[in-house]
């Protein structure tokens, strides 16, 4: 058996059947962009609550009473604090808001894997997981030649297996010539 299908096997196994876990840090170390859905609670007001909204290009959420609000950049726990802030000015006493994440910006594979394409982030996502999330390598791949471009940074590096992905990554996995 060889090494590629050996991890793919076990990474395969460890996605499938086990909870994807994360940490509290990871999350709130997250910054929210276009792309992410979201989910904003303001409590005992469901009329100001709104549900699976899509972040727009200009990393804004149209929120009742307050317009678009510029939320781009932001942690969770950053967001809820601005839009407390904002209903505190003007509309209620004791504004309760809670932010959650429902669906995260796509991060993007392509090159020697069986399926190249985006495919949803996840909290604590690294090269190894996207690759089995992606169908593992193609025989022609490269294990050493993986690059690792962000979006953010607008950077590009070569990485190993266990380097981290960020939403909006792009992976980009090499022709192996020997």
């Amino acid at each position: 058996m060889t090494l590629k299908k050996l991890i793919l096997g076990v990474t395969l196994n460890i996605i499938l059947f086990l909870p994807f876990l994360s940490t509290a840090e990871e999350s709130n170390q997250y910054k929210v962009a276009s792309g992410d859905i979201i989910s904003i609670t303001v409590l005992e007001e469901p009329d100001l609550s709104i549900n699976n909204v899509k972040i727009n290009s200009n990393g804004t959420v149209l929120l009742p009473l307050l317009g678009h609000v510029i939320i781009k950049g932001m942690s969770v726990n950053e967001v809820q604090n601005k839009i407390t802030e904002l209903l505190l000015k003007d509309y209620l006493k004791h504004p309760t808001v809670t932010v959650s994440i429902g669906t995260y910006r796509p991060f993007y594979i392509n090159g020697e894997v069986k399926k190249p394409g985006s495919y949803p982030y996840r909290l604590g996502l690294t090269i190894e997981m996207a690759i089995t999330i992606a169908g593992g390598l193609t025989d022609r791949a490269s294990e050493n030649t993986i690059i690792l471009t962000h979006k953010d940074e607008n950077t590009a590096q070569s990485v190993n297996f266990k380097s981290k992905v960020a939403p909006g990554d792009v992976i980009s996995v090499k022709e192996s010539f020997f």
